[in-house]
């Protein structure tokens, strides 16, 4: 499902133009993406919550150049599900 997509559903499911809700999901892109530039977690109870991640330093390799190289410790966004947002999927969607 592409974001195209979520904005049709909505907007048939609601009845409001598809102008309107795609305004409203790219707003809540972007504040999702602000809050967590700023060093925000965003909490969606029974959803999940969009999350910042530390990653350790490590060393790597450049495998063309045969040659060892230091990571630096760096933050990534991530999504973490709710427990019966997790559920849900397991008991719903097939095994493939």
């Amino acid at each position: 499902m592409t974001k195209a997509d979520i904005v049709a559903k909505i907007s048939e499911k609601l009845g409001i133009e598809k102008g309107d809700v795609q305004a409203t999901v790219e707003t809540f892109m972007e504040e999702v993406k602000t809050s967590l530039e700023g060093g925000d977690n965003v909490y969606l109870r029974g959803f999940g919550s969009f999350i910042i991640k530390t990653r350790a330093e490590k060393t790597g390799r450049n495998i063309s150049k045969n040659t060892t190289i230091k990571i630096p410790a760096h933050n990534i966004p991530a999504f973490k599900p709710a427990k019966v947002f997790v559920e849900g999927v397991k008991t719903n969607v097939d095994v493939k």
